[in-house]
């Protein structure tokens, strides 16, 4: 089933090291030993929740052409199908600097919004054949856009729509069938969860609202004349996305024909469990710019790009080099006029070939590599598929030895968006790794 999207996505930051002792200038504490990570936020957290439940995923978005925004379309490029739409501005980026557990600042930059205008033909198909349509309001703008909000008003009614709402956002449609705000969201409402409410409902005019109360749970109007409470399990941990999560769990379940109240009961427990299972930053990774070698794999694709040549990417392990390697190098360079090599991570090397591979380093395998005449660049990835690296990279042509089948290959649909193509060459016979391990030779 076709879930979609629609949203503002910003780019969430974690800093987080220790703080150990305060500056000498100012009672702040010195955060050191810093980790920087990475993950979608607004929309693009729920896209990417919903299709680790299972879902297909398609996410109406817009974007900037900026480095964040490269960064994004990097974290979804294989996890969801992205649908740009009208955008101005920098990426919304926010970035939360933490030690021992607690944040101690968060600092938001950016001012990029979509305007009212069309929001394209893409979208519109998107939305006629989807099966459920999660609205995750982040007041930049895309729920004012008049197209979209037409659209979304004449979606089928057994097409579930939940909307997730904003202070800064527009108003939700009274086509929705549950809007979800937080207490903080409801309370110019009412102070009172329940009284809020049913203030909402009346004022929205959507079916039914419920308001998450965090660890109390959430309270659901209607049924009437009495609202329903329903109770959370008492967790602790970062809470950072339970909203997306429980907004995902609910329409999950209204998509699989649950009542309003059993979809509010079933996104309470999903959110607990998402908070007791580490909350979004488990689903972090490191930037880009901690990515071995991909700044410069960047740049060269971007240079090779504004002269009017032709990117050229391929992929693997590459552990142990051997002929058969080289004649793959060789024969992707001819097909364009700058070559990438998108270079397996250990951690992925590991999850793919056992406890006991790489034989060599990432560090040592992209020397080698780099070293070779038809290599241009190298960029290591720590993904199961490059095709988050590619979504920034965005080659004209990515290859693979004929031994894969273009079905096996996630990345090439990632291609494919771009306007690129997958080419599969020959392989030289008798050479392999796995080969060389085994037997010497």
């Amino acid at each position: 089933m076709s879930v979609v999207v629609v949203g503002d996505v910003l780019l969430d930051v974690d800093v987080v090291g220790s703080a150990e002792r305060l500056c000498p200038d100012a009672p702040v504490p010195v955060v050191s030993d810093v980790d920087r990570r990475v993950r979608p936020g607004g929309a693009g957290l729920a896209a990417l929740l919903a299709a680790r439940a299972g879902e297909d995923v398609v996410l109406l978005t817009g974007l900037a052409r900026d480095p964040a925004g490269a960064e994004l379309r990097r974290l979804l490029a294989d996890r969801v199908e992205l649908v740009e739409l009208p955008f101005r501005g920098s990426t919304v980026r926010k970035t939360r600097v933490r030690a021992a557990g607690q944040s101690l600042v968060r600092i938001d930059e950016g001012d990029g919004s979509v305007p009212d205008e069309p929001i394209g033909g893409s979208a519109l198909a998107a939305l006629r054949s989807a099966d459920a349509v999660l609205v995750a309001d982040y007041g930049n703008g895309t729920t004012d856009n008049g197209s979209l909000r037409s659209a979304l008003s004449g979606l089928p009614a057994e097409v579930p729509l939940v909307w997730d709402p904003h202070p800064k956002g527009a108003r939700p449609l009274a086509r929705a069938d549950l809007a979800v705000p937080n207490r903080s969201e409801a309370a110019p409402a009412s102070p009172e969860p329940a009284e809020a409410a049913a203030a909402l409902r009346r004022n929205w005019g959507c079916a039914a609202v419920a308001v998450t109360t965090g660890a109390e749970g959430a309270v659901l109007v209607p049924p009437e004349p009495a609202e329903r409470f329903t109770p959370a399990t008492a967790v602790s941990g970062d809470v950072c996305g339970a909203g997306d999560r429980f907004a995902v769990a609910a329409l999950s379940a209204l998509l699989h024909r649950k009542t309003v109240a059993d979809a509010v009961s079933c996104a309470v427990d999903s959110a607990s469990r998402f908070i007791a299972d580490g909350g979004a930053a488990e689903l972090s990774q490191r930037t880009a710019e901690q990515r071995s070698g991909s700044t410069d794999a960047l740049e060269l694709a971007a240079r090779v790009r504004a002269g009017g040549g032709r990117v050229v990417a391929t992929g693997g392990c590459f552990d142990l080099l051997h002929p058969g390697h080289v004649r793959l190098l060789e024969r992707a360079r001819e097909l364009g006029d700058a070559l990438v090599v998108c270079l397996n991570s250990d951690d992925s090397v590991r999850r793919r070939k056992g406890p006991h591979r790489p034989v060599l380093t990432a560090a040592d395998r992209a020397r080698m590599l780099a070293a070779l005449e038809p290599v241009d660049a190298v960029a290591v990835f720590d993904e199961d598929t490059p095709a988050g690296l590619l979504a920034e990279l965005r080659p004209d042509v990515w290859v693979k030895g004929e031994d894969y089948d273009r079905r096996d290959l996630p990345e090439a649909e990632v291609v494919r968006r771009f306007g690129g193509r997958t080419v599969l060459v020959p392989l030289v016979d008798g050479h392999s790794t796995t080969r060389l391990l085994a037997t010497g030779s």
